[in-house]
C-alpha cells in the first residue's frame, strides 16, 4: 500500500459489541476542534477529554484496542450533554450524537455494575417510565408533598440540607398537574372551522403528570389551527431517556409498540410538544435498521413525525389571536436546534401573536443544562450553566421565557426563581394558547 493509501486512523477491531460506535461515523471527525465552543462542557471544564474532540478521540482508542475502557473513559462520556451543539459547528458533518449514544449503550453493555445500580435503572427505565400506574403514582406523592405543605416547609426549615444531594436538586422536583393527562388518551378531538388535518399526539410519560396542561394548551391550539387530533390509546414512552442512557434494547421495544400504535391510524402527522421526544422519534428508522419487520414501518413512521412548533408554522397559523402586550425570549431546546436544526420555527410563532415584542436570547442554543436526567446525575455542572443561562435572560428583559421542550422549562422555571427574577416559562404554544383564549371563537 502506498503512502497515500495509508488510512488516517487505525482500522476498527472487527469483533466488538454491536452497539459500539461505527467506525465509519469516528473517521469523519478531522479533529478541527471547531466544536470546543460549542461544547457546555468544554467550556466549563476547559479539559479537552471533555469536548467532542476529545472524547472521539477517546472512543476512537477505544475502538482500535489501543486503549481499553476503564473509570476515566466512562467519567468523561458520561459528563457530556449529548446536547450535540457541536453538530451544529461541524464543518465535516460528524454524527456526534449518533457516537455518544452508540458508546454509552456499548458501556451499558460491557461495563459490570453494583447491583444496587443495576435494579435502580432497571426500575427507573424498565418500569416506572413505561407504566401509567407507575407514573400516576408518583405523580399523586408529588402532589402530596405540595398540597400538605411538605414542600414549603422543607425549603423553608433548612431540613433540605440533611440529604445531601436529594437535597440539593429538591428544587428541580416539576409539580404535579391534576388532573393528570392520561384520561385524555384514547379519546379525539374535532377541529373548530374547517377541518385542515388529522393528526395524532404523543402524549409523553412523565409530562402527562408534570405537563399535564401543556398537553392540554397542545390540543387546543391544534384543534384551534383545523386539526382533528387524535391521543392513540396505545403509545407509551418515546425511549428518548433510554437511548441517551445507552438501552438501546428497552427503547427499541418501545419504539416497536409506538409505530404501530401511530401507522394503526391514517394520520397527516404524528405530532409532539417534547423536542428531545421528537429528536429521538425521528430517528426510530436508525434504532430499528436491523429490524426486519418494523424497519419499513419505521421509515414511514418518521415522515410523519413533527414538533409542534415546526407543524404549525408548515400549516401556517390562523391569526385570529387576542393581543398578550408581553416582552418575549426563546431558549432553543437542545434537540429541536441541533438535533433537529429547527430554529426559526419557534421564532415565527412568537413573532405572529398580536402585541409581543420578540427579544433574541444571547447564546439562545447553548445547553441550558436540563439534557435529560443531567441536571440530575451532575447537578453541580448543570447548576453552573443554569446561572449563567438566566444572567443571559436577565439581560433581554424579557418577562416570559419561552422553550420547546418539558425538560427545558423545567429546568429554566427551576433558574427563574433562584437565579433570575422570576419570569414565567412556558413553552411556545402555551403563549399561543393564551392569545387564542383571548378571541374565542
Amino acid at each position: 500500500m502506498g503512502a497515500s493509501e495509508t488510512p488516517l486512523f487505525p482500522p476498527v477491531l472487527p469483533h466488538r459489541h454491536p452497539e459500539a460506535p461505527r467506525g465509519a461515523d469516528l473517521d469523519k471527525c478531522i479533529h478541527c476542534g471547531l466544536c470546543l465552543n460549542n461544547c457546555p462542557t468544554y467550556r466549563e471544564l476547559g479539559v479537552e477529554m471533555d469536548s467532542p474532540r476529545g472524547r472521539i478521540y477517546q472512543m476512537l482508542q477505544v475502538a482500535t484496542g489501543q486503549m481499553e475502557p476503564g473509570p476515566s473513559y466512562y467519567q468523561h462520556l458520561d459528563l457530556c450533554l449529548a446536547c450535540r451543539g457541536c453538530e451544529s459547528a461541524c464543518p465535516s458533518g460528524v454524527p456526534y450524537g449518533r457516537l455518544i449514544e452508540a458508546a454509552r449503550a456499548e458501556i451499558e453493555a460491557t461495563r459490570p455494575q453494583p447491583w444496587a445500580a443495576r435494579r435502580l435503572r432497571s426500575f427507573v427505565f424498565g418500569t416506572l417510565l413505561v407504566s401509567r400506574g407507575w407514573i400516576k403514582f408518583a405523580g399523586a406523592l408529588i402532589y402530596l408533598y405540595e398540597s400538605l405543605g411538605l414542600r414549603k416547609l422543607a425549603r423553608s426549615s433548612g431540613l433540605l440540607r440533611l440529604f445531601g444531594k436529594l437535597g440539593r436538586i429538591e428544587h428541580l422536583a416539576p409539580s404535579a398537574e391534576v388532573p393528570f393527562f392520561f384520561g385524555q388518551i384514547g379519546k379525539t378531538f374535532p377541529a373548530q372551522g374547517e377541518q385542515r388535518r388529522r393528526v395524532a399526539f404523543l402524549a409523553g410519560c412523565l409530562a402527562n403528570v408534570t405537563s399535564a396542561r401543556l398537553n392540554e394548551a397542545t390540543v387546543r391550539v391544534l384543534q384551534r389551527n383545523g386539526c382533528e387530533v387524535v391521543i392513540p390509546e396505545d403509545q407509551t414512552c418515546c425511549g428518548a431517556l433510554h437511548v441517551h442512557s445507552g438501552l438501546k434494547d428497552m427503547a427499541r421495544a418501545l419504539a416497536r409498540r409506538n409505530v404501530a400504535a401511530f401507522l394503526s391510524g391514517d394520520f397527516d402527522a404524528i405530532v409532539t410538544n417534547a423536542a428531545g421526544c421528537g429528536s429521538t422519534l425521528k430517528e426510530y428508522d436508525e434504532l430499528l435498521e436491523h429490524d426486519p419487520e418494523f424497519a419499513g414501518k419505521a421509515s414511514e413512521f418518521v415522515k410523519k413525525v413533527r414538533d409542534i412548533t415546526e407543524f404549525l408554522a408548515e400549516i401556517g397559523l390562523r391569526p385570529e389571536m387576542g393581543p398578550l402586550n408581553l416582552t418575549v425570549t426563546y431558549q432553543d431546546s437542545c434537540h429541536l436546534a441541533h438535533g433537529q436544526k429547527i430554529r426559526q420555527a419557534p421564532r415565527d410563532l412568537l413573532k405572529s401573536i398580536p402585541g409581543v415584542t420578540f427579544r433574541e436570547l444571547p447564546l439562545a442554543d447553548l445547553c441550558c443544562g436540563s439534557a435529560g436526567i443531567y441536571n440530575i446525575v451532575h447537578d453541580d455542572i448543570a447548576d453552573s450553566l443554569l446561572r449563567k443561562k438566566m444572567a443571559l435572560v436577565d439581560s433581554t428583559g424579557a418577562q416570559v421565557v419561552t422553550t420547546a421542550n418539558v425538560g427545558c422549562a423545567i429546568q429554566l422555571k427551576a433558574g427563574a426563581e433562584r437565579y433570575g427574577r422570576r419570569q414565567r416559562v412556558l413553552h411556545v404554544v402555551e403563549l399561543l394558547d393564551e392569545a387564542y383564549r383571548q378571541r374565542p371563537l
